[in-house]
């Protein structure tokens, strides 16, 4: 991701909504704290720092996901970030059971190209890029097939994570496209 903003590594940033307290911190987790006296007050990570959001080739947000468990999945929470004065947490809601949107102000995100992927990527993956716009452009490939050449740049480039799924597949593919020179080699 941006280089800028691991700045905020290390650092936490809390909000207190109601009776909850909630703490952000930048490439590690987010957590809440029900600040009552009641004898069983959650307390527990709402989400671990997973991925990046990318929108229209911007960092847009972080994901933190695989928090503590909730019915019969994991929290997770996407942290928006959003240009502001200062480094703080501003705004906390739950759009679905157990799926927590947060709001982060930083000026580390004010510039219009301070969340841009392009200039974070390998040159090797730029060349990429460029080729697969190049295609696009000459009607080599759909609008779609941008798109999936695109996440798997992003992908390589270590900013979303490979799905399970996807990483079976490779190694499937590995072993079916295994060449042999003999039969006999093969059923070995």
């Amino acid at each position: 991701g941006p280089a800028h903003l691991f700045r905020l590594a290390g650092k936490c940033f809390s909000f207190v909504e109601s009776t909850y307290k909630y703490e952000f911190c930048p490439f590690s987790n987010v957590t809440q704290h029900e600040q009552t006296f009641r004898w069983n007050a959650y307390s527990g990570i709402l989400g671990i720092w997973h991925e990046w959001e990318i929108v229209n080739n911007t960092f847009v947000g972080m994901w933190m996901r695989e928090g503590d468990s909730c019915e019969s999945k994991s929290r997770q929470t996407k942290v928006l970030l959003v240009c502001g004065k200062s480094n703080k947490l501003a705004y906390v809601s739950e759009p679905s059971t157990c799926v927590y949107s947060l709001t982060f102000e930083t000026p580390l995100v004010c510039h219009p190209h301070s969340l841009l992927v392009y200039p974070t990527l390998t040159e090797a993956l730029q060349r990429k890029w460029d080729e697969t716009e190049q295609f696009l452009y000459d009607g080599l490939i759909t609008e779609q097939g941008y798109i999936k050449i695109l996440k798997k740049i992003f992908e390589e480039a270590g900013l979303l994570r490979v799905t399970e799924e996807k990483e079976f597949e490779k190694q499937n593919k590995k072993i079916i496209t295994q060449k042999f020179e003999t039969v006999e080699s093969c059923n070995k």
